[in-house]
This record gives structure tokens, sequence and C-alpha cells, in this order.
């Protein structure tokens, strides 16, 4: 009797987690725009175009973006307790776009195969010069409410070279210490070069 009981507070305990992550609604979409912000460059906040979700927790425009602005700033998923925001110029929307669409279709493992298909057969548009990705994350539970800031949160950059090699700039195809550029995916159509802080946590998927 005493394991049946342990067992059903075990799974009494999932089951309120579950449910807890399945109530989550969306941000205030204000607070959304803040969060989203903070992965721009503090010059390059003001007009960026904002990503999110709305009330029913679809995907949508939050902020419409100025002519004068080139950034795309993406508010984090609502559903999860780390919040992860993004910020790239507008050239690398259709790639980045394209991810998300694989994604809700479930093929995230076949993304980068498709995309590059895609890229390839003329389908899909990447810029041929860098561009960059900045990342920004934290937890939920340490949010500023008031500014969107998370305490201790950490940032990565992503700098696209399609089919750049390693030896031609410099770079090492492996991480080394923290902060050091490295280049991922060498010669490949998503080339990229990689700067990330210590203690990532998570890999970077984009």
């Amino acid at each position: 009797m005493k394991h049946v009981i342990i067992a059903l507070a075990l799974s009494w305990g999932t089951l309120t987690v579950f449910a807890q992550q399945q109530a989550r609604s969306p941000l205030a979409k204000d607070l959304q725009i803040k969060i989203a912000l903070q992965a721009a460059p503090a010059d390059q906040r003001e007009g960026a175009k904002v990503l999110g979700y709305n009330e029913k927790g679809e995907f949508v425009t939050l902020q419409e973006g100025t002519t004068a602005n080139n950034l795309i700033c993406l508010a984090p998923d609502y559903k999860s307790s780390v919040l992860y925001a993004y910020a790239y110029p507008k050239s690398l929307d259709p790639f980045m776009a394209r991810g998300r669409e694989l994604i809700a279709e479930g093929k995230r493992k076949q993304r980068d195969e498709i995309r590059e298909a895609e890229h390839k057969a003329g389908k899909l548009s990447i810029p041929q010069t860098p561009t960059i990705l900045y990342g920004y994350w934290g937890p939920l539970a340490k949010l500023n409410q008031t500014t969107g800031e998370i305490e201790g949160a950490q940032r990565r950059y992503v700098i696209y070279v399609p089919y750049a090699k390693a030896a031609d700039i410099g770079l090492s195809t492996k991480p080394g210490l923290p902060g050091i550029p490295w280049l991922m995916d060498e010669g490949s159509y998503k080339a990229h070069i990689m700067i990330n802080p210590e203690n990532m946590g998570h890999s970077h998927g984009k």
C-alpha cells in the first residue's frame, strides 16, 4: 500500500507540473516586446519589428518596424520556463521563417536538409554576405516584469558566412574557451561563426 501511495503522489506531482505548463498563457504584449528587444544591440532597439504571440498563442507581429530599422526581434516561447529572445536582420528572415514553419510541421530534424535543398533550387533566399543572429535568454523566474530584462541573462552571437572555410578566416571548427569564435557547419550553405558564453545550457539550434 505504501508503494502505491508513493506512486500516486509522484503521478499527481507530474500531472500538476504538466497542467501548469499547459495552462501557461502568453505574456502581455508590451512585456513580450520589451523582452524581445533585449536581444538587439541597444542602439538598434528603437523601431525594430517584433514577432511574438497573441492572446490565443498564435505567432503574430506584435510591433511593426520602421524602414530605418533593419532588425527583427523574436519574443520568447511563452510555454517555456526559460525565455529565449532573438534578433536578426530582415534579410535573414526568409531563412528563419522557413525554419519555424518546418518545426511547426514536425520536421525539426529535416529542416536543414530541406532548407538547403530549397536554397539550391532557388526557392529560398539566404544572404550571401555575413549576417548576425543575436541570442538572449534566462529563466522566467528572474524576469523583471517592468523592464523586460532577465537577471543573469546570457548572450550568444551567430554570424552566418555561407560556404566559409575555417582555414580561410583563421578559425577553428571546434569550440574552445568561452567567447572565442569558432566555425560551425564549415563549407555548407549555413556555415556560421559561433560566439558562446560559458555554460550555455542549451544547443543553439537556429
